[in-house]
């Protein structure tokens, strides 16, 4: 089957919607399908060997300009081609770290406007190459917020087009007003547009169902794989003092490091702060430094420094060994999240979790037994919680061999690629009937 995966480039950041769009991609790869996995906006990062084409379409400056400017948008497509390279988009990249959702409300709403909107030439020139040059019998689209490609796309190139869900929400709750509302309102009139969609979790098939307006029926769940080589090799190493606590995430307000550092404080309040340590590691955006900064200045007040890591980036290996020296990871978001790779990864290395009890996370735990619930945003029951676990080593070390097993049975790549090739074989089916 020729798979056109489009995946949207997160300006230079490891982005968990770009590393699953990747590891999708690769493992249909690997099941010998035909697919080019084609980034816009940005080139895609990734922790893993990036199977992307070598060509961005929906060119980062070239959407920002053909939003400001109409004379960007009768442009030769040459000379777009230009405004394309590599640097630019690099440089755009790095711009883009400091723009959050509230300042994207009126190019949000271009995008979804599709062949009306103002960028409705980077929508030829990609159906152009498809129609031309791959020639696809399936189109997937990473996110809602593409709809607006998706009437285009199907009537041009007489394929079914799938739109994955990947926490999108998130982004567009947090458009100022009125933006916000008018994106809502286009969403759901778009979505009639798309064949159908892919979403990780009962949790989001339900959440989406009603925020697009489209029948449950209409969204299939495929649980995450992850691409499971190195992880879970060695057994995670801390022994004994002192219980090391792990995050692994983007370090941003909506990931909730607030609400960690805050019941890890009172954590060795209890117990001693010789008896503990944090590790923080993840991505950093120009955005949340100052979010950042404030964190760890009141773990300096706490006279906490010395026992709380800045652990930095990490790329796929520096990730697993992170994770081998964890005897617990939390990352106790403030929003509902739909996937949380990082919870995967955690269990896949045998190290338990501790999560909050909303989003896809009860459902990813009571399918692996990997780890604990607490209430969201109660940061002392998170710290109770983590001391419970401090205190059980036995309970602690089956809660990771529970959610290793599960992860390494149920959660592999393999598997996330044959099931999401038998969605797109029952709509290519369905079409040539």
């Amino acid at each position: 089957m020729r798979v056109a995966y489009i995946t949207a480039g997160a300006a230079g950041m490891y982005c968990g919607s770009c590393m699953h769009d990747n590891a999708l991609a690769a493992a249909l790869i690997r099941a010998k399908q035909d697919v080019a996995l084609i980034p816009i906006y940005t080139p895609t990062r990734t922790d893993e060997s990036d199977v992307s084409i070598d060509h961005v379409f929906y060119g980062a400056v070239n959407v920002y300009l053909e939003q400001k400017s109409a004379l960007f948008r009768h442009t030769p497509w040459l000379v777009d081609r230009m405004l394309n390279g590599r640097g630019l988009l690099d440089w755009a990249s790095r711009r883009s770290g400091s723009v959050d959702a509230r300042q994207l409300g009126e190019l949000t709403l271009s995008m979804l406007e599709g062949e009306d909107g103002r960028q409705s030439k980077e929508l030829e020139k990609l159906v152009a190459w498809l129609r031309d040059e791959f020639r696809p019998d399936i189109v997937n689209l990473p996110n809602s917020m593409l709809l607006g490609l998706a009437h285009d796309l199907r009537e041009q190139l007489d394929v079914p087009v799938l739109c994955t869900l990947q926490g999108e929400d998130i982004f567009l709750e947090d458009l100022e007003s009125p933006y916000r509302e008018r994106v809502h309102e286009l969403l759901r009139r778009k979505a009639r547009d798309a064949s159908g969609f892919i979403a990780n979790s009962r949790y989001y098939v339900r959440y989406m169902s009603d925020y697009l307006d489209v029948p449950q029926s209409k969204i299939e769940m495929v649980r995450l794989g992850l691409h499971l080589d190195g992880h879970g090799e060695h057994p995670p190493t801390p022994d004994g003092r002192p219980f090391t606590i792990g995050y692994l995430a983007r370090i941003c307000p909506e990931k909730g490091l607030h609400v960690l550092v805050d019941a890890f404080r009172r954590l060795a309040d209890e117990v001693g702060k010789e008896q503990v340590r944090l590790r923080i590691a993840g991505y950093l955006g120009q955005r949340d430094q100052d979010y950042k900064h404030g964190i760890f200045e009141q773990v300096r007040a706490w006279g906490l420094d010395d026992v709380v890591d800045d652990v930095g980036e990490v790329d796929r290996q520096q990730k697993i060994e992170f994770m081998r020296g964890l005897h617990v990871l939390s990352v106790p978001t403030t929003y509902h999240e739909p996937k949380g790779l990082y919870v995967l990864e955690a269990m896949a290395n045998g190290v338990p979790v501790v999560q909050p009890s909303h989003g896809a996370f009860p459902e990813v735990l009571e399918a692996t037994g990997g780890g604990l619930l607490v209430e969201p945003g109660d940061t002392a029951g998170l710290a109770r919680t983590l001391r419970s676990l401090m205190d059980e080593p036995a309970r602690r070390a089956e809660l990771g061999r529970q959610g290793k097993e599960a992860v390494h049975r149920d959660y592999r790549d393999d598997l996330t690629a044959e099931n999401v090739l038998n969605v797109y074989r029952k709509y290519v089916e369905n079409r040539t009937r």
